[in-house]
């Protein structure tokens, strides 16, 4: 169930975030690969999932602002921040988490996901971790709906860290971002959980690790 967070300090916070974070992006150098996955999978009218591990949520964030693709974010107060960014910069924002209001939240997703073309970016660690380990939904929700799940790493040269249950990555302003999509990935209706579970962080951390490879030189 969303809470009631209606004081004007948290819209404050909200609309400065939205200039913080376009003014540090707007400065950096971008260096992106493998957009052609998504973007041919929604022209061939599928619905796809942006799989990205919460740590680096930002970077996905911003480069797909403005164009009313939907987002899920939890419904604590970090996410009730993070929402009104999202809505500022032209995202779609669905509200729920697998601890508070999972059942409804799945439904909404299942509903948006089949009625392709279809984008929702999910990190399927958060909000509250344990990081880098998929929650049940994000799997379920791709195998109900034929939906593909693609995998999404970010890496930047300059950045601020946040450490509580996880690693929160913030990038600072004139340094150089790498965003890499990766591979979709499809799961049947009837694959085993365990399975998807293991193909799915497979593919995430193989999309990091050549991500962060490409960025310091290791590969082209």
């Amino acid at each position: 169930m969303k809470k009631n967070y209606n004081s004007p300090k948290i819209e404050i916070q909200a609309i400065l975030g939205k200039w913080i974070l376009k003014f540090i992006y707007k400065t950096n150098i971008w260096d992106i690969r493998g957009e052609e996955y998504y973007k041919s999978a929604l022209k061939d009218n599928k619905s796809i999932i942006i799989s990205c591990w919460h740590g680096q949520l930002l970077t996905p964030l911003m480069h797909l602002a403005n164009d009313n693709h939907y987002g899920l974010v939890g419904t604590n107060k970090d996410g009730e921040i993070i929402s009104r960014i999202g809505n500022k910069l032209g995202w779609n924002i669905l509200r729920g988490s697998s601890s508070d209001g999972g059942s409804k939240i799945f439904v909404e997703l299942m509903r948006k996901l089949n009625n392709p073309p279809c984008l929702i970016a999910i990190t399927p660690d958060g909000p509250k971790g344990p990081e880098k380990i998929p929650k049940p939904g994000v799997i379920k929700a791709a195998q109900k709906t034929g939906s593909f799940i693609i995998p999404v790493s970010a890496y930047s040269t300059k950045n601020w860290k946040f450490i509580n249950w996880h690693t929160f990555y913030l990038e600072k302003p004139f340094g150089k971002i790498y965003l890499k999509y990766g591979k979709p990935i499809y799961f049947n209706k009837n694959d085993d959980f365990s399975w998807c579970e293991k193909k799915l962080i497979n593919a995430m951390n193989e999309v990091e690790e050549e991500n962060v490879n490409y960025a310091k030189g290791k590969i082209n």
